[in-house]
């Protein structure tokens, strides 16, 4: 007797058989139990989620001698017949090979008569997007008003394909990717049954393979067994699919993390010496990158299992959150194009060697300027802070403008936004605000025109709110809105930050390497390229 592929042997017979797709399952269940058929149905999903699979189940349903329902019996000759592939009154098309309309107008021409063992004829139309502009303008019709002895089954990878009409006239449902867990324990089940040993770790492999499908991860699987001479092992499987141990991916983010170009190479030639598939090691990067970036986030959220959470809290404290995103981003685009690099070594040579360039920290996780040498920092006009008991002092009785210093309320208004700790807009608001002056409860606060759709009566509410929490007494606020006379807090920061670029880029130019640059090699300084450093 001859060898039956796993994906052929362990296709589902009956909807209690089918891995996930609930969703889908739940409906046609209904709609049989409760012979509410419809009479198109689409099946839309990737490539071995089960589309073909619900299809000739559905079928089985429709025609199984015992009656119509959501259980089929798979005893009677129906059954067995839809089961083997012979039923004649299934008409199973494969439309990527039967494009034209002549094929189409084949297919429908027998649509009439009554089928000739069953109850229904069903046509079962798979990669149905593949027919031509005609040989839809042939089915549209039938397809709107069939004969109700027939029922159309149609299945697609590409949904987006199918003319409108088409879509119009069909029930879709859509099957989803089957997550790899899933997969795993499936596959677990059947190695089961065949009697053969497997590690739990090699079937994780597999299912992370099989990209959501189960027909990839039985055929996966079938190799994994004929390559492992009977038994399913992970040094096997690793080395079968060209996927590389964990720890690789987990030593290159070390040597990330410790800013080390040296040991990051010496990470790469030793991960070269197992000739991988680089994009899949620059994916794993990217998936502990994102588990990493979880931990960051909620401590302790590890989601995927074939991860030490231990590790991943190491290299969670070890680099910043800044870090984690900008890597992620690298990776994502270095992987797009991972294909048009000169080898896959250089092209993922160089993805890395870019984290460790644009990284924007030193191991010392202090801000750097790129290309900057040391210099001294000239010192900016510093913003003095006051406690709480200070500004509350300063505000606890109302303030006569015509004996005050000049520039002494806004002064005390620029603390008092800072001591607030506010956020989002009713933070931009308050920056853009100067106070004018405060009488008894009251603070008179002046807005400019550009900046008057910040202020309505929630935002109002809430910074009055804010103020009165913080003084501990009820104050008011008044607008005024006009070109403020004094200097708000937005327009002080901005002016620090202008300062801080002038010393900045005055530090750059006097700098002797620098100029030494410049003159041996017509090196000139790109404007846009100085930052102060924080």
């Amino acid at each position: 007797m001859s060898y039956q592929v796993l994906a052929r042997k362990w296709r589902p017979r009956n909807f209690s058989e089918m891995m996930g797709q609930g969703h889908v399952l739940r409906a046609l269940i209904n709609a049989l139990d409760n012979q509410r058929l419809h009479h198109a149905y689409l099946f839309t999903g990737t490539r071995g989620v089960g589309k073909t699979t619900v299809a000739r189940i559905f079928a089985k349903s429709l025609n199984c001698e015992q009656g119509v329902s959501a259980t089929p019996c798979g005893q009677c000759s129906a059954c067995r017949e839809i089961d083997e592939g012979r039923f004649v009154d299934l008409i199973e098309v494969d439309a990527a090979s039967r494009t034209k309309v002549e094929d189409t107008r084949d297919l429908l021409e027998n649509v009439q008569y009554a089928p000739s063992r069953g109850r229904y004829k069903v046509y079962l139309i798979d990669e149905v997007h593949m027919l031509s502009t005609h040989s839809f303008n042939a089915l549209l019709k039938t397809l709107e008003e069939p004969p109700p002895h027939v029922k159309f089954l149609l299945a697609t990878t590409d949904p987006q394909r199918l003319p409108v009409t088409i879509l119009s006239r069909c029930l879709q449902f859509n099957l989803k990717r089957l997550p790899p867990e899933m997969i795993r324990d499936y596959l677990q089940r059947v190695l089961g049954q065949e009697n053969i040993s497997a590690e739990t770790a090699a079937l994780k492999h597999i299912a992370r393979a099989a990209d959501g499908s189960m027909r990839d991860a039985l055929s996966l699987l079938d190799q994994a067994i004929a390559y492992g001479g009977g038994q399913v092992l992970e040094s096997e499987v690793q080395v079968m699919l060209g996927t590389i141990e964990h720890g690789h991916v987990v030593h290159l983010l070390d040597a990330l993390a410790a800013g080390d170009g040296g040991a990051l190479l010496q990470r790469i030639a030793d991960l070269n010496e197992f000739a991988p598939d680089y994009d899949d090691v620059l994916a794993e990067l990217l998936a502990l990158l994102h588990q990493i970036a979880v931990v960051q986030a909620v401590p302790g959220a590890v989601s995927d299992e074939h991860l030490d959470e231990e590790t991943v809290a190491r290299l969670a404290a070890a680099l910043s959150a800044e870090d984690v995103q900008l890597f992620y981003q690298i990776g994502l685009i270095g992987r797009r194009d991972l294909a048009i690099a000169p080898a896959p070594r250089l092209g993922f040579e160089m993805v890395l060697l870019r984290m460790l360039a644009f990284r924007p920290v030193t191991t010392a996780g202090q801000r750097q300027t790129p290309a900057a040498p040391a210099r001294p920092q000239a010192a900016p006009r510093q913003q003095q802070t006051a406690s709480p008991s200070q500004v509350r002092s300063e505000k606890s009785a109302p303030a006569a403008p015509s004996k005050s210093k000049p520039g002494q309320e806004d002064e005390a208004w620029h603390r008092l936004v800072e001591q607030l700790s506010l956020q989002g807009m009713l933070r931009v608001l308050a920056n853009n605000c100067a106070l004018v002056n405060r009488e008894a409860n009251t603070f008179h606060l002046a807005l400019a025109p550009a900046h008057a759709s910040l202020r309505n009566s929630k935002m109002e509410e809430r910074l009055q709110e804010a103020l009165s929490a913080y003084l501990g007494e009820k104050v008011k606020l008044s607008f005024t809105i006009t070109q403020p006379n004094a200097e708000t807090p937005a327009a002080l920061q901005e002016r620090i930050s202008q300062d801080r670029m002038r010393s900045a880029e005055e530090a750059i130019v006097q700098d002797n390497h620098v100029k030494t640059l410049q003159e041996m090699f017509d090196a000139r300084i790109v404007p846009d390229s100085i930052r102060p450093v924080d």
